[in-house]
């Protein structure tokens, strides 16, 4: 290991010597016409002329034109449904081995997206990719000498006679290259272990035996992981067991709301590094260090970005786009407003709505953050309350009360003939709902000016419940979604919020 960190640590010092490409539209004309020319002779392909389109000198324009743009259920209905019956040469070459199943908090629990191996070689060539990024980041050689723990699904997948499914994370840490496997964790046996209490009770029986350094993780399932090796060998932070632990790369949801509780399992800060891996590919990283943790989006690595303006001109109340939706490329792009991604991926993904939504912070550097769900925001009336919204209220107010809320979620309801906001926060320790709810309240209003407007006329109420962290634990643990990717939806609406009021009434435990 001594000889691998500096090997590592030179190899990062010379990638930084070499200059990056710049023009980033070029680079996505580029990936564009390789997607094309790959699958210009599969169905979807030859329906949409492809080996036309790839014949132009920039055929963005000429794409967006040709082929129409998809969510889940149309590319699956039209496309994706023959794939999963063993059919070839549908959206990609060849036949589709491997199906990533969805997290859970989308509105279909039972989403099949197709992973090929030029997306798992994408996803892999993406790790290097951020790996070799963090020269911007100082660390020593003796850093590289660390091991690199990921906290993920299980390698284990389902196999049904025609293909396989399970988390993306198993997929992908399962073909990992070998040279990679030497020096990463859990190791194969732990890695293959599909219930997530004994994977999470075999780390921590092996943890003292691994030097770690870095580690990587949806943030509510590390959590629990430094809690538990904690008590089991009754030290009073994770460093007294992992001294060497220094980094964690995170992704899936914003970690605002958990570093105060992480932080306070450990005896020295953590470097939080943002990463942006999604079931349809690896979208971007975190390079530098930067106060909002921004991550560049990698043009250059075989995905094809779109971004549609989330506003009311292009989605519908409930997050769906509208048929006259027009996307933009890189270069139309403005900082600070809101999109919604498409990707076109080696995968048989084709202006794939996947859901997510991002602001630029800084268009020159291709610079985003994630700041919610197409489905997953408020819009009763209106205020247009972002889930980036919701996590920074509740993180300041979980600042300002000296507490910790890890998970909440929120759900929109009629209220004496207009509407309510019904919050559920899950908090370490009881706190006065009044008070959560004058301090929510007061930094939406700040935050949100449409929200500010909508609190004075239609919606006339904010409701808080406050439940302990275990409970939004247990509810997951109900729907068979205990650790991987999966993670708990900021907004309830329609089957998930029926579940969730269902589950609360028998749910005994409470402040």
């Amino acid at each position: 290991m001594p000889i691998l960190g500096s090997i590592i640590k030179q190899v990062i010092n010379v990638r930084g010597r070499i200059p990056a490409r710049q023009n980033t539209h070029k680079q996505q004309i580029r990936q564009l016409r390789k997607l094309m020319l790959k699958a210009q002779f599969t169905e979807f392909g030859m329906a949409h002329q492809f080996n036309e389109l790839v014949l132009i000198d920039d055929p963005i324009k000429a794409f967006q034109n040709t082929v129409p743009i998809f969510d889940y259920q149309s590319i699956f209905d039209a496309w994706w449904h023959r794939t999963l019956k063993g059919e070839k040469n549908i959206c990609w070459p060849g036949k589709i081995k491997y199906f990533a199943l969805s997290s859970g908090t989308s509105e279909s629990s039972s989403k099949h997206i197709p992973v090929t191996k030029d997306l798992i070689k994408t996803i892999h060539k993406g790790t290097v990719k951020q790996i070799l990024s963090t020269r911007h980041f100082n660390f020593t050689k003796e850093q590289y000498e660390t091991e690199i723990l990921f906290v993920g699904g299980s390698t284990n997948l389902n196999y049904n006679g025609t293909y396989f499914s399970g988390d993306l994370s198993g997929i992908t840490t399962g073909t990992q290259p070998r040279w990679f496997q030497n020096f990463t964790l859990p190791g194969p046996d732990i890695r293959s272990l599909a219930d997530w209490e004994s994977k999470l009770t075999d780390i921590v029986n092996n943890a003292k035996q691994w030097n770690v350094g870095f580690i990587c993780g949806v943030p509510a399932w590390i959590q629990i992981l430094f809690e538990r090796i904690i008590k089991h060998y009754n030290v009073n932070t994770i460093h007294d067991v992992w001294p060497n632990l220094a980094i964690y790369v995170h992704g899936g949801v914003a970690i605002a709301p958990y570093k105060s509780s992480i932080n306070a399992l450990c005896s020295k800060e953590l470097i939080y590094l943002d990463t942006y891996m999604a079931s349809e590919g690896f979208i971007a990283y975190q390079e530098r260090p930067n106060p909002q943790q921004a991550m560049k989006l990698i043009t250059d690595n075989k995905l094809f970005f779109e971004f549609v303006p989330f506003t009311d001109e292009h989605f519908d109340a409930d997050g769906n786009i509208k048929p006259n939706a027009k996307a933009l490329c890189l270069t139309e792009v403005e900082a600070d407003k809101e999109y919604a991604l498409l990707l076109s991926t080696p995968a048989g993904a084709w202006r794939y709505l996947i859901g997510d939504t991002v602001k630029f912070t800084d268009v020159a550097r291709n610079e985003i953050i994630i700041t919610g769900r197409t489905k997953h925001f408020l819009s009763l009336c209106g205020e247009h309350l972002s889930v980036d919204n919701m996590n920074k209220a509740v993180q300041l107010t979980a600042d300002e009360l000296g507490i910790t809320i890890n998970e909440f979620c929120v759900a929109g309801m009629p209220y004496q003939g207009l509407f309510a906001h019904h919050w559920y926060l899950g908090t370490d320790k009881n706190a006065d709902p009044a008070i959560l709810r004058e301090k929510i309240d007061h930094h939406l209003k700040v935050l949100n000016d449409d929200y500010k407007t909508e609190r004075l006329h239609a919606l006339k109420d904010v409701i808080i419940t406050v439940l302990p962290h275990q409970v939004f634990i247990n509810f997951l643990a109900s729907k068979n979604k205990l650790g991987g990717q999966s993670k708990f939806p900021r907004v309830m609406k329609s089957k998930h919020l029926n579940d969730w009021l269902a589950f609360l009434e028998t749910n005994t435990l409470r402040y």
